[in-house]
């Protein structure tokens, strides 16, 4: 199988993963869901913003190959704002999280629930994992972004002119219009790995993915 080829075959997978594609994420991108909901989500998902840095670099600090190591400097660096600490994404998300009267401050305290803290120790293990499993967890991250932010776009919007009049959207807006920079990198590593590791990276990237939905259906009201 050609490195394109495996490119394409673990995108398509990842895209079509129900990570992205659950009733709670869906719901969201039609405004349909609780002000509980909303709160929920804009609460674990500032757990996810300021620990993923951390995470990410677990991964760069057991990457073995300099390219790789490249591709994933470029998205660590795009994470805490390029050359601009204004940028650094939690910052951006603070600012959104205060728009919406929550504290992140008291926020950062808070315990996560469940299903968030099971996500995010599942990154950290899979990235200190074997190395082919751990880029096919990054890939998974990366390449479930895009769809996931134009889900949760419209629902931010729908939220916004619903309750939230005030509410600072810049942290996803910006992480959309960056997001297929990320995946570019992501394509870059996929195409210096062969077809030997196919299924390590496929393994990878389920694990993470499955995780992920979970943590989505964990935001829910229906529990």
């Amino acid at each position: 199988m050609q490195a394109t080829d495996f490119y394409i075959e673990i995108k398509n997978r990842v895209k079509n993963h129900a990570a992205t594609n659950n009733d709670f994420i869906n719901r969201f991108s039609q405004g349909m869901i609780s002000d509980n909901e909303f709160i929920r989500f804009s609460i674990e998902f500032y757990h996810f913003t300021r620990e993923w840095p951390e995470i990410l670099s677990t991964l760069l600090v057991n990457t073995q190959k300099e390219e790789d190591a490249y591709e994933l400097t470029r998205i660590l660096v795009s994470e805490l704002g390029d050359d601009n600490p204004d940028h650094r994404h939690e910052l951006l998300y603070r600012r959104y999280l205060r728009s919406i009267d929550l504290n992140p401050e008291e926020l950062v305290r808070r315990k996560k629930l469940k299903t968030t803290e099971e996500w995010l120790n599942g990154m950290r293990r899979a990235f200190s994992s074997d190395y082919a499993t751990a880029l096919g967890a990054e890939f998974g991250l990366e390449n479930m972004a895009i769809p996931m932010w134009d889900k949760l776009l419209p629902g931010l919007r729908i939220m916004k002119d619903k309750k939230y009049k005030n509410m600072d959207m810049l942290y996803f807006t910006f992480h959309r219009e960056i997001e297929s920079k990320h995946e570019d990198a992501t394509q870059n590593i996929i195409g210096i790995h062969g077809r030997d590791e196919k299924d390590k990276f496929i393994e990878g990237a389920d694990y993470i993915l499955n995780l992920e939905e979970k943590f989505w259906l964990g935001l829910s009201d229906k529990k």
